[in-house]
């Protein structure tokens, strides 16, 4: 099988997503996960997913349809199925990725992990494919988290952060919700919630660049 590498993924391992003030310095995460980051490549292009860059980052698809994703975090990198809620995944490697409902990552911090469960990598991606052949679709739970009175009564305050945070999609909802409920006291509450208004009013997620 000839293997076609996109020369945007060579820019991202050589210099990073660039999407913060390291970027394209020595001190960017990518750097510090490079061997990791180039073996998963490989792997990944062995299953024959064509190579894209989306949001910055390493991205995998299929006929269209996006698969798989390989980035860097400051403690790991990462292989992350966009819809690996739906995958069997016998032997239990995929993770909880943060708050999304669809989407499962694996973690990895040196390359013996992950030329230990490469043949089992394998078979999740070509059963992500086979998902989305079959045009499986992930059921989200809307909010599955209540809502805490104090951001009912700031939607109630200011009718225009009310449309700005359902607008954002469920992962990020419920994200927030998750955040603002936390702490116990309800003045702490309220400061969070102040604290995050403008992030939401921009349309973006808790971890999203400002």
């Amino acid at each position: 099988m000839k293997i076609a590498l996109n020369p945007l993924v060579d820019k991202y391992l050589a210099e990073g997503c660039v999407r913060c003030k390291y970027g394209a310095t020595p001190r960017c995460k990518v750097h510090l996960w490079q061997e990791p980051l180039e073996l998963l490549r490989q792997i990944v292009l062995e299953t024959g997913l064509k190579e894209e860059i989306k949001w910055s980052f390493p991205v995998y698809t299929h006929e269209g349809k996006n698969i798989v994703m390989v980035s860097a975090l400051k403690d790991s990198a990462n292989i992350s199925f966009f819809k690996g809620a739906l995958l069997k995944d016998p032997q239990k490697i995929l993770q909880l990725q943060g708050n999304l409902q669809s989407g499962r990552i694996i973690r990895f911090t040196n390359t013996a992990d992950i030329k230990k469960i490469k043949t089992a990598m394998k078979a999740l991606i070509r059963e992500a494919v086979a998902v989305e052949e079959r045009g499986e679709k992930v059921v989200y739970k809307r909010n599955p988290e209540p809502v805490p009175e104090e951001l009912i009564q700031a939607f109630k305050a200011d009718p225009a952060f009310n449309k700005a945070f359902h607008a954002l999609t469920p992962g990020r909802q419920r994200g927030y919700i998750i955040l603002f409920s936390q702490p116990k006291q309800v003045q702490t509450r309220i400061s969070r919630i102040e604290k995050y208004r403008e992030r939401i009013l921009q349309g973006k997620g808790i971890n999203d660049a400002v």
